[in-house]
């Protein structure tokens, strides 16, 4: 654990008697349940009594004030790296379901310049999933709420829970470059899934030891594979649209939690695999959906819903793997500013490390 980790707390009263009370941001953490203990909502482990009923901002809770501070000592150069890939670098988007923005640049007079965007979807580019972008089909949205509830309050779990910002440590696991020194390269183009012992094994290969709320980052290359294919390459490969990522084990979830890492981003369209087969979360009897890909098995619908963890997908990842290669130190100070948008399901990620 970084720091001293030590909550500021208040007092208040009940029948006369002082209580010690903290709120979520001022915990320390040091006695959060491990992810065997949690709480069951049904059959699911659940982190809805960790961070409070009304929680809206998930194991981003873990970014304490302490922790914070401890990530400055990341910072070694000074040198600020973008993690973020331009709105409409992806288009056409693999899923079939986002359009590219249009932009309009006008002028009022010789010397001005304002600008708008049309049909603008946040979520992509380099964007943050908020805990209203994905919910449970049996226990519901993050905390138990249900789908209805959430059309009717917009302002629960939305994108703006996280838009004062987020910081921390960050560490980047290089998969594609240690994986490849092992005689794995990755297929681009195939469901490979990740385990628990490759993330562990690039860690160790790496010499970055991964600590309790750090925001994690991971590599697999396939943002940069993509950006190099052309307009025709890409339309046959969102066809199938196949790509590394995560397995969805019970091995890996227990792990992030355990860890509590406070979110976990990739370069990749998901962060886990594309492919759903031997997934550990699978429900039985599930109607494909009417559109878009299909949930059923994601990780997706265990660490939103379940745990509160934020996802980062399509980030810009290839500079800062250069840079960290170059210097052997794979831990930066991480800044993330999400848009202030009321209720929104996601945002550009608006991210940077500081080296």
């Amino acid at each position: 654990m970084i720091g001293a980790d030590r909550p500021e707390v208040h007092l208040h009263h009940e029948e006369g008697q002082p209580v010690l009370s903290t709120t979520p941001q001022q915990r320390a953490y040091d006695d959060v349940p491990a992810y065997k203990d949690l709480p069951l909502q049904g059959s699911h482990p659940t982190s809805w009594e960790v961070f409070g009923s009304d929680d809206d901002r998930g194991t981003t809770n873990f970014l304490t004030p302490e922790r914070i501070l401890a990530a400055t000592k990341s910072i070694r150069e000074g040198r600020v790296i973008s993690l973020d890939y331009p709105v409409n670098a992806f288009m056409p988007f693999p899923t079939g379901t986002r359009e590219g923005a249009s932009h309009t640049l006008f002028a009022n007079n010789r010397y001005h310049r304002d600008d708008y965007l049309d049909s603008f979807y946040l979520q992509s580019t380099s964007q943050i999933d908020a805990l209203k972008h994905i919910g449970h089909p049996e226990v519901g949205f993050y905390g138990g709420i249900d789908p209805d509830r959430l059309a009717e309050d917009e302002s629960r779990l939305g994108i703006d829970a996280f838009a004062r910002g987020l910081a921390g440590r960050g560490v980047l696991l290089d998969l594609e470059r240690y994986l490849s020194g092992q005689g794995r390269p990755l297929d681009q183009e195939s469901p490979t899934k990740i385990h628990l012992r490759d993330l562990l094994g690039a860690a160790e290969h790496q010499g970055v030891e991964i600590r309790r709320g750090d925001i994690l980052l991971l590599r697999f290359g396939w943002a940069s594979h993509y950006l190099a294919l052309g307009p025709e390459e890409r339309a046959a490969r969102n066809k199938l649209n196949h790509y590394p990522g995560l397995a969805q084990t019970t091995e890996i979830v227990t792990w992030l939690w355990d860890m509590q890492i406070a979110m976990i981003a990739a370069d990749n369209l998901g962060v886990e695999c594309s492919s759903l087969d031997g997934s550990h979360f699978a429900l039985p009897n599930q109607p494909p959906p009417q559109r878009g890909p299909e949930h059923n098995g994601m990780l997706h619908r265990v660490l939103i819903p379940l745990l509160g963890m934020p996802l980062g997908e399509l980030w810009a990842l290839d500079e800062l793997a250069e840079h960290c290669s170059n210097t052997g130190r794979w831990d930066f100070f991480l800044v993330s500013k999400p848009l202030n948008i009321r209720g929104g399901a996601g945002s550009p990620a608006n991210a940077v490390a500081i080296v």
